[in-house]
């Protein structure tokens, strides 16, 4: 390096320089314990991530990559720029489990080495030697619910979009194939007394591009004993009249007599909210809506009485919430575990014990996060509940390992 490049870097004027001397002013205002353990730690940390990550990345996108390069000619600039977008993805994927592997594994060393001992000779409480570890976890749980809601969801459709245009498939800003839209109410008949409940109306269409529906299918169902199919060239939201605008199509109706109509048409207005047209701007995955855009879902299902819908979403957006916090479950349970006196864990050991933990934690997940979707219990419970139940398990381990 230059003497221009060392005098550069060393000028205390220099952003490098400055932004060092504050994290490093900033570090020595952490106690000496917390400092201690906290390089214990993070060394350990980012091995679990780095681990974590290269086993999920090829598992998870890797071999689909080579397989599109192998049969469809993707090409390998292409293929370097969906992993790095996917990268982001499988790293939230880890960092739970990483939190998991790096505070058993920590504690376990330390433990073994008798260094728990001598703080505890010393009145160090176990409550008092797990802390940096649980401030740690709470870091990652930050970090974790980051990258959930900001970078992924982004990342994910950037990938996607790169990955069209890399195989030749037409992509546009508003874009969307196979739009659904089911809304329920009230199905009456000619009688006043003549009604129920159900789905009264289902929008298709093949195809949503620019701000047109293309290729649409309505089935109207909102009168009894009346089935009325809509099918037209292309369909666009107007604003003006509030209702649908189809061009280009035919209407046919089966009466309860079993007779038929058939009507063509080239503009039709049609009464039906303007819910195609936002589920149609909304990523089909719920894991990579953001909080803001599964609400908006929630809301647009919930105002066509699609009750099923609106539930499991609501189940989504608090598991948007509960998936960090399993970086701060994993972090009391792991360094619960490792501070047990005479703790001894190996790194096979450690990783053995960190995927028993987290198969268990997540079956106890997905089992709830069910209940929440049937129905059986509300969305808040069933994605918050597992949560409980397992800090309430890493509670009792550092109670036994405080004995």
């Amino acid at each position: 390096m230059s003497k221009w490049r060392l005098g550069k870097l060393k000028d205390v004027d220099s952003w490098p320089w400055k932004w060092w001397r504050w994290a490093s002013s900033k570090w020595r205002l952490i106690p000496l314990l917390d400092r201690w353990l906290l390089g214990e730690l993070i060394p350990v940390l980012l091995f679990a991530i780095a681990a974590f990550t290269v086993v999920s990345v090829s598992v998870g996108v890797m071999f689909d990559l080579v397989r599109k390069i192998v049969e469809f000619g993707l090409p390998l600039h292409f293929a370097l720029q969906v992993f790095s977008l996917k990268l982001p993805f499988f790293l939230v994927i880890s960092f739970p489990m990483a939190t998991l592997l790096a505070t058993l594994l920590a504690y376990s060393r330390l433990s073994s080495n008798s260094e728990f001992t001598a703080l505890r000779s010393l009145g160090v409480s176990t409550r008092r030697i797990v802390a940096p570890a649980l401030a740690l976890a709470l870091l990652m749980t930050g970090l974790t619910f980051i990258f959930n809601d900001v970078i992924v969801p982004r990342t994910n459709s950037s990938a996607e979009v790169t990955i069209k245009r890399a195989l030749g498939k037409a992509i546009a800003t508003e874009k969307g194939k196979h739009v659904v839209y089911s809304r329920f109410g009230t199905i009456t008949g000619a009688e006043a007394e003549d009604w129920n409940q159900g789905l009264s109306q289902l929008f298709y269409a093949r195809e949503f591009l620019k701000g047109e529906m293309e290729d649409v299918t309505v089935l109207d169902l909102s009168r009894l004993g009346f089935t009325q199919m809509l099918k037209a060239e292309r369909a666009i939201w107007n604003e003006q009249e509030a209702m649908w605008e189809f061009f280009n199509g035919n209407i046919l109706t089966l009466t309860p007599r079993g007779s038929t109509t058939s009507v063509e048409f080239d503009r039709y207005l049609y009464p039906l909210t303007s819910g195609p047209i936002r589920v149609a701007k909304l990523p089909k995955d719920a894991n990579n809506m953001t909080v803001a855009q599964a609400m908006e879902a929630a809301s647009i299902y919930t105002d066509a009485g699609n009750r099923k819908e609106a539930r499991r979403l609501k189940v989504r957006i608090q598991e948007k919430f509960t998936f960090p916090m399993s970086c701060l479950v994993f972090g009391l349970i792991g360094s619960s575990l490792g501070a047990k006196p005479n703790s001894r864990t190996s790194r096979t050991q450690g990783f053995g014990i960190s995927l028993l933990l987290i198969l268990a934690y997540y079956t106890l997940s997905f089992s709830f996060s069910s209940l929440g979707v049937t129905g059986t219990l509300t969305p808040m419970l069933a994605a918050w509940i597992p949560v409980f139940i397992s800090l309430a398990g890493g509670g009792l381990l550092l109670r036994q390992a405080s004995r």
